[in-house]
């Protein structure tokens, strides 16, 4: 599953946060670092002032013994090299360990660091100086961080007495490691708080920086919800001026739109000024072109009717030629019928609406078409004629004469367009939901229509191949002039319903969907009753 975008929002948030969090951390990360670097040093200062009390170097020492009390002096006599441990002035679990041969001998662990006593340490247990023997320190060496088990962590430091023995002397490092965990976790918590705090109002600053480009968006959108593709639009939409100035990276945009707008808007109004032009030409033409044919369509049958009483031996090829010349008459004006209507939709010109039951519409048709289909001519089989309504009525609120219409020319494409035999059904499926369409369905189990054809069967003047059809024969016979599924596209629409198509060969669906009358379409029905004719 794809994951759904990121908006421009949320991505200057999330990459703002990010940054200060990256920023947190190396600050922090320095901190610690630092911190912890300070620390130990500190501590190692102090490791090495009980390291050279440990060494106790021959010479003068800075108290005298004579000025120690006696029971001091007693004790510093008999604690032998290890008698620093104990003595005061170290940190609780300060230890001393006599080393020889690798070997510890001899261990003490302060345990009170408040009493100036040798009963204040105690000896190291035997794991304790076996990982002590593992990790010593070199005399002379840089302290070595000890992990020691049940006392913990420790910097431990080797000295070498004056009698020329190695003592090892640690202290531990809890008090360090404990400033510095406390230290991180008030570092992380302040992190953690600014982020959120620094989420919070980068939302609502972002919110309040985009707000601007949120109109344009606006806008735009206004804009590609218009009907651009048909009818009479004015586009007015505009970038308000306050987001339109070009200092401003949201203003650039905004003017840009507005050119662009400006020059889209020129655009539709001279399509529109062609278009008009165009439409009440063709209605002009249609419409005065109805006389000249009906008079020469009158004067054929005239004539050919005289001819043929007066004079019966007249020569057959006058006779043919005047059947065709009404022949064609007849195509002409049914073309004409067909642009008339096409500029009157085109024109927005309103349909006489009222509530219509489409299953006596339905069976008409399918009779007329049954019945024009065993008219034709130079057939050895006619097609199979199939109904499938339901019992109950079907009523949608439409123009009755216009919906007719549509199913002659669904039903004429099909007779026309497939060959003898082939069974054509009509269906009407009533919508289960007041928001589900009524469709009316005209299938065919015909060779089916070209894939390539498909796209463009409701454009005007589209024709079939010989695949979908008798022949040219037919064709001109039947007065098919390709307006037939263009004029079925402009009704349904008119209507508020959409057509399509489905094809494959063996199967041909024209499907037409129109909403359901509604309660108050039912109680405003006659009032759209005016269709002004061209």
């Amino acid at each position: 599953m794809l994951r759904r975008p990121w908006s421009l929002r949320t991505r200057l948030v999330v990459s703002a946060v990010s940054l200060i969090a990256v920023v947190a951390a190396v600050i922090g990360s320095v901190t610690a670092i630092a911190f912890h670097s300070y620390m130990y040093g500190k501590l190692d200062d102090q490791l090495h002032s009980v390291a050279v009390r440990a060494e106790r170097p021959p010479g003068p020492d800075p108290v005298p013994e004579a000025q120690l009390p006696e029971a001091l002096r007693e004790a510093l006599r008999d604690a032998g090299p290890l008698g620093f441990v104990g003595g005061g002035g170290q940190p609780l679990g300060t230890f001393g360990a006599l080393l020889d041969g690798g070997d510890i001998t001899a261990s003490k662990v302060v345990e009170d660091s408040g009493l100036r006593s040798q009963e204040s340490a105690k000896p190291l247990t035997e794991a304790q100086q076996r990982v002590l023997e593992a990790h010593a320190p070199a005399t002379g060496g840089e302290a070595r961080s000890v992990e020691l088990p049940g006392l913990g962590g420790y910097r431990v430091e080797a000295a070498t007495t004056a009698e020329g023995r190695t003592v090892l002397v640690g202290i531990p490092t809890a008090e360090v490691s404990g400033a510095l965990n406390t230290l991180i976790l008030v570092e992380v918590c302040v992190t953690a708080a600014g982020l959120i705090a620094a989420s919070l109002a980068g939302t609502a600053l972002v919110g309040i920086a985009v707000r601007p480009l949120r109109r344009v968006a606006a806008t735009a959108t206004r804009v590609a919800e218009l009907p651009l593709h048909s009818g009479e639009v004015a586009l007015l939409e505009r970038v308000p001026e306050a987001e339109a100035d070009p200092r401003t990276e949201v203003g650039q945009v905004g003017a840009a739109l507005n050119r662009m707008l400006g020059h889209v808007g020129s655009a539709l109004a001279a399509r529109q000024e062609s278009e008009t032009r165009v439409r009440q030409f063709v209605a002009d033409a249609s419409h005065e072109l109805r006389t000249p044919l009906a008079s020469i369509r009158g004067y054929a049958e005239l004539t050919r009717r005289a001819t043929g009483r007066e004079a019966p031996d007249t020569d057959p090829v006058t006779r043919h030629a005047l059947r065709r010349i009404e022949s064609e008459a007849d195509r002409m004006t049914g073309l004409v019928e067909d642009l008339l209507l096409l500029a009157r939709l085109d024109a927005g010109r309103p349909l006489s609406y009222g509530s219509t039951d489409l299953l006596p519409l339905v069976v008409d048709a399918v009779s007329d078409a049954r019945v024009a289909d065993r008219g034709e001519e130079g057939h050895d089989a006619h097609h199979r004629w199939r109904l499938e309504l339901p019992d109950e009525p079907v009523t949608v609120r439409a123009d009755p004469a216009r919906l007719q219409q549509v199913l002659v020319n669904l039903l004429a494409n099909a007779r026309t367009h497939t060959p003898p035999g082939t069974t054509v059904t009509v269906s009407v499926r009533q919508a289960t939901r007041a928001t589900e369409p009524i469709t009316l369905e005209v299938r065919d189990d015909g060779p089916g229509i070209p894939a390539e054809l498909l796209p463009h069967v409701f454009e005007r003047f589209a024709r079939g191949d010989a695949s979908r059809t008798r022949g040219a024969a037919a064709e001109k016979a039947t007065g098919s002039t390709g307006l037939g599924l263009a004029i079925v596209q402009a009704v349904v629409s008119a209507h508020g319903g959409r057509v399509r198509v489905e094809s494959a060969p063996g199967r041909t669906v024209f499907a037409v969907e129109l909403p359901a009358e509604t309660a108050a379409h039912q109680g405003s029905q006659g009032r759209d009753r005016l269709t002004t004719p061209v």
